[in-house]
Protein backbone atom coordinates (compact mmCIF):
# COMPACT_ATOMS: atom_id res chain seq x y z
CA UNK A 1 0.00 0.00 0.00
CA UNK A 2 1.16 3.55 -0.59
CA UNK A 3 -0.35 7.04 -0.13
CA UNK A 4 -1.64 8.97 -3.12
CA UNK A 5 -2.72 12.24 -1.44
CA UNK A 6 -3.69 13.82 1.87
CA UNK A 7 -6.84 15.83 2.51
CA UNK A 8 -5.08 19.01 3.63
CA UNK A 9 -3.24 20.79 0.83
CA UNK A 10 -0.90 23.52 2.04
CA UNK A 11 -2.30 26.89 3.08
CA UNK A 12 0.46 28.66 1.11
CA UNK A 13 2.66 27.71 -1.81
CA UNK A 14 5.35 25.22 -0.70
CA UNK A 15 8.17 26.67 -2.79
CA UNK A 16 10.88 24.60 -1.09
CA UNK A 17 8.97 21.36 -1.64
CA UNK A 18 8.51 22.30 -5.30
CA UNK A 19 12.23 23.11 -5.56
CA UNK A 20 13.30 19.84 -3.93
CA UNK A 21 11.09 17.80 -6.25
CA UNK A 22 12.40 19.71 -9.28
CA UNK A 23 16.03 19.34 -8.15
CA UNK A 24 15.69 15.59 -7.68
CA UNK A 25 14.09 15.17 -11.10
CA UNK A 26 16.58 17.37 -12.93
CA UNK A 27 19.59 15.75 -11.28
CA UNK A 28 18.24 12.30 -12.13
CA UNK A 29 17.77 13.32 -15.77
CA UNK A 30 21.35 14.59 -15.88
CA UNK A 31 22.77 11.07 -15.39
CA UNK A 32 19.85 8.83 -16.42
CA UNK A 33 21.66 7.77 -19.58
CA UNK A 34 24.34 6.12 -17.40
CA UNK A 35 21.92 3.72 -15.72
CA UNK A 36 22.00 1.28 -18.62
CA UNK A 37 25.81 1.17 -18.48
CA UNK A 38 26.82 -0.78 -15.38
CA UNK A 39 30.43 0.37 -15.32
CA UNK A 40 29.60 4.03 -15.91
CA UNK A 41 26.88 4.21 -13.24
CA UNK A 42 29.13 2.51 -10.67
CA UNK A 43 31.86 5.04 -11.38
CA UNK A 44 29.32 7.83 -10.97
CA UNK A 45 28.01 6.40 -7.68
CA UNK A 46 31.58 5.94 -6.46
CA UNK A 47 31.95 9.74 -6.54
CA UNK A 48 28.54 10.85 -5.27
CA UNK A 49 26.78 7.99 -3.41
CA UNK A 50 27.28 7.04 0.24
CA UNK A 51 29.73 4.18 0.59
CA UNK A 52 29.80 3.41 4.33
CA UNK A 53 33.31 1.91 4.30
CA UNK A 54 34.70 5.18 2.95
CA UNK A 55 32.68 7.36 5.36
CA UNK A 56 33.99 5.24 8.24
CA UNK A 57 37.53 6.10 7.11
CA UNK A 58 36.67 9.81 7.08
CA UNK A 59 36.64 10.07 3.28
CA UNK A 60 33.98 11.25 0.82
CA UNK A 61 31.96 13.02 3.53
CA UNK A 62 30.28 15.18 0.88
CA UNK A 63 28.31 12.11 -0.23
CA UNK A 64 26.17 12.37 2.92
CA UNK A 65 24.66 15.40 1.18
CA UNK A 66 24.92 14.52 -2.51
CA UNK A 67 23.46 11.02 -2.17
CA UNK A 68 20.07 12.34 -1.08
CA UNK A 69 19.57 13.86 -4.55
CA UNK A 70 20.38 10.65 -6.46
CA UNK A 71 18.10 7.74 -7.37
CA UNK A 72 18.59 4.31 -8.86
CA UNK A 73 15.70 4.43 -11.33
CA UNK A 74 12.42 6.03 -12.34
CA UNK A 75 10.31 4.03 -9.86
CA UNK A 76 12.71 4.87 -7.02
CA UNK A 77 12.54 8.56 -7.90
CA UNK A 78 8.77 8.58 -8.46
CA UNK A 79 7.96 6.87 -5.17
CA UNK A 80 10.14 9.21 -3.14
CA UNK A 81 8.82 12.34 -4.83
CA UNK A 82 5.22 11.21 -4.27
CA UNK A 83 5.84 10.89 -0.53
CA UNK A 84 7.61 14.27 -0.43
CA UNK A 85 4.79 15.91 -2.40
CA UNK A 86 2.11 14.54 -0.04
CA UNK A 87 3.75 15.24 3.33
CA UNK A 88 6.21 18.06 2.63
CA UNK A 89 3.83 20.93 1.89
CA UNK A 90 2.07 21.00 5.26
CA UNK A 91 5.34 20.75 7.14
CA UNK A 92 6.84 23.60 5.12
CA UNK A 93 3.69 25.63 5.84
CA UNK A 94 4.14 25.05 9.58
CA UNK A 95 7.92 25.53 9.77
CA UNK A 96 8.47 28.23 7.17
CA UNK A 97 10.41 27.90 3.94
CA UNK A 98 14.05 28.13 5.03
CA UNK A 99 13.62 26.26 8.35
CA UNK A 100 11.93 23.45 6.45
CA UNK A 101 14.85 23.28 4.00
CA UNK A 102 17.31 23.07 6.89
CA UNK A 103 15.15 20.41 8.55
CA UNK A 104 15.00 18.32 5.35
CA UNK A 105 18.74 18.44 4.72
CA UNK A 106 19.51 17.64 8.37
CA UNK A 107 17.25 14.59 8.24
CA UNK A 108 18.94 13.47 5.04
CA UNK A 109 22.46 13.75 6.44
CA UNK A 110 21.40 12.23 9.77
CA UNK A 111 19.73 9.24 8.13
CA UNK A 112 22.87 8.69 6.04
CA UNK A 113 24.97 8.58 9.22
CA UNK A 114 22.57 6.05 10.76
CA UNK A 115 23.00 3.89 7.66
CA UNK A 116 26.79 4.11 7.99
CA UNK A 117 26.69 3.17 11.69
CA UNK A 118 24.46 0.18 10.88
CA UNK A 119 26.95 -1.16 8.32
CA UNK A 120 30.27 0.65 8.72
CA UNK A 121 32.25 -1.72 6.48
CA UNK A 122 29.77 -1.96 3.63
CA UNK A 123 31.28 -1.21 0.18
CA UNK A 124 27.81 -0.89 -1.40
CA UNK A 125 26.84 2.58 -2.73
CA UNK A 126 23.61 3.99 -1.29
CA UNK A 127 21.45 6.63 -2.97
CA UNK A 128 18.02 8.15 -2.46
CA UNK A 129 16.03 10.88 -0.74
CA UNK A 130 14.07 8.40 1.36
CA UNK A 131 15.98 9.09 4.58
CA UNK A 132 15.22 12.82 4.38
CA UNK A 133 11.61 12.11 3.40
CA UNK A 134 11.29 9.66 6.30
CA UNK A 135 12.20 12.60 8.54
CA UNK A 136 9.37 14.61 6.98
CA UNK A 137 7.00 11.73 7.69
CA UNK A 138 8.14 11.50 11.32
CA UNK A 139 7.48 15.20 11.88
CA UNK A 140 4.13 14.93 10.09
CA UNK A 141 3.11 12.11 12.42
CA UNK A 142 3.93 14.22 15.47
CA UNK A 143 2.19 17.38 14.29
CA UNK A 144 -0.79 15.99 12.37
CA UNK A 145 -1.59 12.47 13.62
CA UNK A 146 -5.26 12.64 12.65
CA UNK A 147 -4.87 14.10 9.16
CA UNK A 148 -6.58 11.94 6.55
CA UNK A 149 -4.48 10.26 3.89
CA UNK A 150 -5.84 8.34 0.90
CA UNK A 151 -3.93 5.08 0.58
CA UNK A 152 -3.92 2.91 -2.53
CA UNK A 153 -4.10 -0.66 -1.29
CA UNK A 154 -3.58 -3.62 -3.57
CA UNK A 155 -3.13 -7.34 -3.04
CA UNK A 156 -2.65 -9.52 -6.13
CA UNK A 157 -5.82 -8.61 -8.10
CA UNK A 158 -7.67 -6.69 -5.39
CA UNK A 159 -7.16 -2.94 -5.16
CA UNK A 160 -8.94 -0.08 -3.44
CA UNK A 161 -8.34 3.50 -2.25
CA UNK A 162 -8.81 3.64 1.53
CA UNK A 163 -8.85 6.90 3.57
CA UNK A 164 -7.03 6.47 6.87
CA UNK A 165 -5.57 8.60 9.64
CA UNK A 166 -1.94 9.62 9.29
CA UNK A 167 -0.98 7.91 12.55
CA UNK A 168 -2.22 4.57 11.20
CA UNK A 169 -0.50 4.82 7.81
CA UNK A 170 2.75 6.35 9.08
CA UNK A 171 2.85 4.19 12.18
CA UNK A 172 2.48 1.04 10.06
CA UNK A 173 5.15 2.28 7.65
CA UNK A 174 7.60 2.97 10.49
CA UNK A 175 6.91 -0.38 12.15
CA UNK A 176 7.65 -2.12 8.86
CA UNK A 177 10.95 -0.26 8.49
CA UNK A 178 12.02 -1.19 12.03
CA UNK A 179 11.06 -4.83 11.47
CA UNK A 180 13.02 -4.96 8.22
CA UNK A 181 15.96 -3.08 9.78
CA UNK A 182 16.40 -5.78 12.42
CA UNK A 183 16.33 -8.54 9.82
CA UNK A 184 18.50 -6.87 7.17
CA UNK A 185 22.23 -7.16 6.52
CA UNK A 186 23.34 -3.55 6.11
CA UNK A 187 26.72 -4.56 4.71
CA UNK A 188 25.20 -6.70 1.97
CA UNK A 189 23.28 -3.87 0.29
CA UNK A 190 19.60 -3.68 -0.64
CA UNK A 191 17.05 -1.29 0.81
CA UNK A 192 18.54 1.04 3.45
CA UNK A 193 15.96 0.27 6.14
CA UNK A 194 18.10 1.69 8.93
CA UNK A 195 18.27 4.99 7.06
CA UNK A 196 14.47 5.01 6.84
CA UNK A 197 14.00 4.19 10.53
CA UNK A 198 16.70 6.61 11.62
CA UNK A 199 15.44 9.43 9.42
CA UNK A 200 11.91 8.99 10.77
CA UNK A 201 13.07 9.24 14.41
CA UNK A 202 15.38 12.18 13.63
CA UNK A 203 12.52 14.07 11.97
CA UNK A 204 10.18 13.43 14.88
CA UNK A 205 12.78 14.60 17.41
CA UNK A 206 13.66 17.72 15.40
CA UNK A 207 9.95 18.63 15.25
CA UNK A 208 9.49 18.25 19.02
CA UNK A 209 10.57 21.85 19.87
CA UNK A 210 8.10 23.22 17.30
CA UNK A 211 5.33 21.02 18.68
CA UNK A 212 6.11 22.22 22.23
CA UNK A 213 6.11 25.88 21.13
CA UNK A 214 2.71 25.35 19.53
CA UNK A 215 1.39 24.09 22.86
CA UNK A 216 2.10 20.37 22.79
CA UNK A 217 -1.10 18.37 23.42
CA UNK A 218 -3.02 21.66 23.36
CA UNK A 219 -1.94 22.09 19.73
CA UNK A 220 -3.62 18.76 18.93
CA UNK A 221 -6.77 19.94 20.71
CA UNK A 222 -6.82 23.22 18.80
CA UNK A 223 -6.27 21.64 15.37
CA UNK A 224 -7.88 18.25 16.11
CA UNK A 225 -4.64 16.70 14.87
CA UNK A 226 -5.02 18.18 11.36
CA UNK A 227 -3.11 20.88 9.48
CA UNK A 228 -4.71 24.17 10.57
CA UNK A 229 -6.85 24.87 7.50
CA UNK A 230 -9.93 23.29 5.91
CA UNK A 231 -9.79 19.84 4.36
CA UNK A 232 -10.10 19.51 0.61
CA UNK A 233 -13.27 17.92 -0.71
CA UNK A 234 -12.41 15.05 -3.04
CA UNK A 235 -15.95 13.78 -3.49
CA UNK A 236 -16.85 13.03 -7.07
CA UNK A 237 -19.40 15.31 -8.74
CA UNK A 238 -22.22 13.57 -10.54
CA UNK A 239 -21.84 13.89 -14.30
CA UNK A 240 -24.40 15.95 -16.23
CA UNK A 241 -23.88 13.77 -19.33
CA UNK A 242 -27.03 11.69 -19.89
CA UNK A 243 -26.67 7.92 -19.86
CA UNK A 244 -27.97 5.97 -22.80
CA UNK A 245 -29.48 2.67 -21.69
CA UNK A 246 -28.38 -0.51 -23.40
CA UNK A 247 -30.96 -2.36 -25.42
Amino acid sequence: MFPIRDHNPSGRRPYVTYALVAANILIFLSYADLIGNGRAIWQFYAQWAIIPARITQGAELHTLFSSMFLHAGVMHLGGNMLFLWIFGDNLEDEMGHLPFLGFYLTCGVGSGLVHVVAGPLSPVPTVGASGAIAGVMGAYLLLYPKARVDVFFFFIVFFKIIPMRAWVMLGAWFALQVFNSVGSDSEAGGVAYWAHSGGFVIGLLLALPLWVRRGGPRFWSQTEGHPPHPEADYTFVKSSIPRVPRR
